[in-house]
């Protein structure tokens, strides 16, 4: 019973804050005008839904977090033929990949490309299980409110909604591609992308800041005087609050740096704790009471917020980090490169993850430390 507690708490609580760190992604990306096509609480995989905005909202069976699939994040140039290819699909409404290549005048390897690049793009939607062949469709449309009523109000047509797959006129293919290219996320300059890759991050570290006031300010806290050792109820004020979490903050950042020198990296490691202590932590939270679950929750949340920060792809600290390597250097990062590096950045976390499992087992198991 004990590990089925530990195992829906860290459940829960590491799901709700992954979850919040991909709604800032998310609201991020939408605030820019970039297109998120999927917002799903846990883990990719078969989802139900529904879809507002452009979005679709839903759930999928392993509620471990949550994703937001923000278009065009995909590195490297991007294909020549994305506006004929588009405008193809547009018109036919559904075709299979030879069709296009025969529209386009280029090779179905060519044209595999740009549709592929498109779908990411959310612009159509890929082959389905059902098909025989690699079918691609027009993605659906659906006015919005404001387009509707900008329109009536300047006294032009109401705007057609399109189904999944229906053709619809192209009178100019430049203009297609170009409303569908500022919808995507590489069509953003650099801080516009900086803000969404960091969005999470923030989002994070203001929960924590939140759950920290609303603890210190508002329902009071048990510390130990450094002094007297005597433990004693403390209630401080909202700024004493934020300027606890910011301290906690630092601290979390000095403890995760000192995981990459060789003179600390031992005894951090040793100090901390993989996702077995981490779910044997949170039933220990929990079953202390309110006071100490929001606590630990807002630990980790922060905990979160900054392992993210690392410039290690696939994380977002490591996404900026390409990010502003092609600033500087105005040269595109290969997908081939970023997997490279995502495979490397991975590497490094696996050989944390086993330590600190180790740690954890003969902490929490074999209660060896």
């Amino acid at each position: 019973m004990d590990v089925l507690q530990m195992i829906i708490y860290v459940t829960l609580i590491l799901g709700f804050l992954v979850f919040i760190h991909e709604g800032g992604h998310y609201l991020a990306s939408r605030a820019f005008g970039v297109r998120v096509t999927e917002f799903m609480l846990g883990l990719p995989g078969p989802n139900i839904g529904f879809k507002k905005w452009g979005t679709k909202f839903g759930v999928t069976p392993i509620l471990l977090g949550g994703y937001a699939k923000v278009c065009g994040m995909e590195p490297g140039p991007m294909s020549p033929h994305l506006k004929e290819v588009l405008a193809s699909i547009y018109t036919r409404g559904t075709a299979n990949m030879e069709d296009v290549a025969a529209d386009c005048g280029i090779s179905d390897d060519e044209a595999y490309e740009a549709l592929e690049e498109l779908v990411e793009w959310g612009s159509i939607t890929g082959p389905r299980k059902s098909d025989q062949y690699n079918t691609y469709r027009a993605a659906e449309v659906e006015p919005t409110k404001a387009q509707v009523r900008k329109a009536e109000s300047a006294g032009l047509p109401t705007p057609q909604g399109y189904a999944e797959g229906q053709g619809r006129p192209v009178p100019d293919a430049q203009q297609l591609f170009d409303s569908e290219y500022k919808q995507q996320y590489r069509s953003l300059p650099f801080w516009k992308r900086t803000v969404i890759l960091l969005a999470g991050i923030a989002v994070n570290l203001l929960f924590a800041i939140v759950l920290f006031i609303v603890l210190f300010s508002f329902m009071g806290i048990d510390m130990q005087n450094p002094t007297t050792g005597v433990m004693q109820h403390v209630v401080l004020d909202p700024l004493q609050a934020v300027q606890f979490g910011f301290a906690y903050i630092g601290m979390v950042i000095q403890a995760v740096a000192s995981l990459f020198n060789p003179a600390t990296a031992a005894e951090t490691m040793q100090n901390s704790a993989s996702i077995i202590g981490i779910a044997a932590m949170s039933k220990d939270a929990v079953d202390a009471g309110l006071v100490s679950a929001l606590q630990f929750i807002a630990m980790i949340s922060v905990s979160l917020g900054i392992m993210n920060l690392l410039p290690i792809p696939p994380l977002d600290g490591g996404r900026f980090v390409v990010e502003a390597f092609q600033k500087v250097s105005r040269r595109s990062v290969s997908a081939k490169a970023l997997n490279y590096l995502s495979m490397a950045g991975m590497a490094v976390f696996v050989m944390f993850f086993l330590v600190m499992a180790n740690q954890d087992i003969q902490r929490f198991v074999f209660g060896n430390w």
